[in-house]
């Protein structure tokens, strides 16, 4: 009885705030452009600012995709919002103008996933006492009313599409299959971990540090159109970083998520539960990290070189064919104790790392060339994660230069054409 009570409440808590929320919702908000330009000081690349301080911006991780299919909106999170929480908005590369996606508490949880093949957008919505709901959201139709200036209740682009069983929790992030007719979420169990909080507060707060608990996770396959649901795996470890791969339905990459070096960082699986296996079996004296899908067959990821002890063995950023097990090592910079993060075009001819000094480089994948393309990045109060343009010729990146470290901004720098005609 108490538990029906329970639910029934966090229902009408939920119906009473999207109540409010409906009626107050600035949901195609527009913002003025503050799309400007500079030089690199270093590189002499330039470089475009497609948001500038005071806001607080955040770009989606390099694991997942962050334009729109019609290749004109770069979506990210903002606390540019009048509630000052963690919001979803898109900016127009070409004109700058920024569009306010989503509002309301809860919005601020677990992963952006943009559709490739159309127009949507998917995420989490979870508000505290509320079970965590699914959300699609039809970016064509907002965005064409936002032009107008006939936005609609924030309920006429929304669509539920299920709500997470009440002993289950999002952990890990989730991912849109190939095919886009399902999603895949990390998860972990309730009676292992206590209720999270929505991400309604201000971002760009500095990272947490240390290790994280580890705690039995798993991968639920969601179906997009209704919302059901089903296992793919359970593991004794805490789920992280779960990506689909782009183009190929059922294959996904996923991680032992410790916050520092785990025994055995990255797995695949399919989507069926089958094929579950260690990708890249490490060993002690290695640290391996941030790993993303970058074609069908090949995923890139990092050695760490950033302790002497890491140093008895090749480092840097890695390839490896998920057939067939081939692993190649595609560079590594002696500045700032080599590579953090990665990621890769999907022609295959480019990957890019940043490292702990702040310095973006661009890694001919054919010659091994290595250029250095931007710098003093801060790597605070979160890192650059820098990611490929749809069509591989500009990198994407959020970068703390403009604030001195104290909130993110997002960034982009073209490849120069000198390098692209090699």
């Amino acid at each position: 009885m108490k538990k029906n009570v329970h639910i029934f409440v966090s229902i009408c808590l939920f119906l009473i705030v999207n109540s409010v929320y409906s009626q107050t919702s600035d949901v195609g908000k527009r913002f003025p452009s503050e799309k400007r330009t500079f030089v690199d000081r270093i590189t002499g690349l330039t470089i475009t600012a497609l948001t500038v301080p005071p806001a607080g911006d955040s770009k989606i991780y390099q694991t997942h995709p962050q334009w729109t299919s019609d290749g004109r909106y770069i979506i990210f999170r903002s606390n540019r919002a009048a509630s000052k929480t963690s919001q979803a908005f898109a900016v127009n590369e070409i004109t700058g103008d920024i569009i306010q996606l989503t509002d309301g508490p809860g919005t601020g949880t677990g992963s952006l996933n943009i559709a490739r093949k159309s127009m949507r957008l998917y995420f989490w919505r979870g508000i505290r006492g509320a079970p965590l709901k699914m959300v699609e959201l039809k970016l064509d139709s907002l965005f064409k009313d936002s032009e107008a200036g006939t936005m609609k209740s924030p309920s006429a682009y929304e669509r539920i599409i299920m709500t997470l069983p009440e002993e289950l929790r999002e952990s890990g992030g989730f991912t849109l299959d190939a095919d886009e007719k399902y999603a895949y979420t990390g998860i972990g169990f309730a009676k292992d971990m206590p209720r999270r909080e929505p991400n309604d507060t201000a971002m760009n707060r500095p990272r947490p540090r240390g290790p994280i608990p580890q705690r039995p996770g798993g991968i639920r396959k969601i179906n997009l159109q209704t919302g059901e649901m089903f296992t793919v795996i359970d593991v004794p470890f805490t789920m992280g970083h779960v990506q689909a791969s782009p183009w190929v339905s059922g294959d996904i990459v996923y991680c032992n998520e410790t916050g520092g070096d785990a025994p055995q960082r990255m797995w695949f699986v399919r989507a069926d539960g089958t094929g579950n296996k260690p990708l890249y079996k490490e060993t002690p004296d290695e640290w391996i990290t941030h790993e993303a899908w970058v074609d069908s067959t090949h995923v890139y990821f990092v050695a760490m070189a950033h302790q002497q002890k890491l140093r008895t063995k090749p480092t840097g950023i890695f390839s490896i064919n998920v057939r067939n097990d081939e692993v190649k090592v595609l560079g590594q910079t002696n500045e700032g104790n080599g590579y953090w993060h990665c990621n890769g075009s999907s022609d295959g001819k480019w990957a890019v790392g940043d490292n702990f000094a702040g310095s973006i480089w661009l890694i001919n994948c054919i010659t091994g060339e290595q250029t250095l393309l931007t710098t003093d990045h801060k790597m605070r109060p979160d890192h650059t994660h820098p990611t490929f343009s749809p069509d591989n010729k500009r990198l994407l990146f959020q970068s703390g230069l403009l604030s001195n470290g104290k909130s993110l901004n997002l960034m982009t720098v073209t490849i120069p054409s000198y390098l692209q005609n090699r």
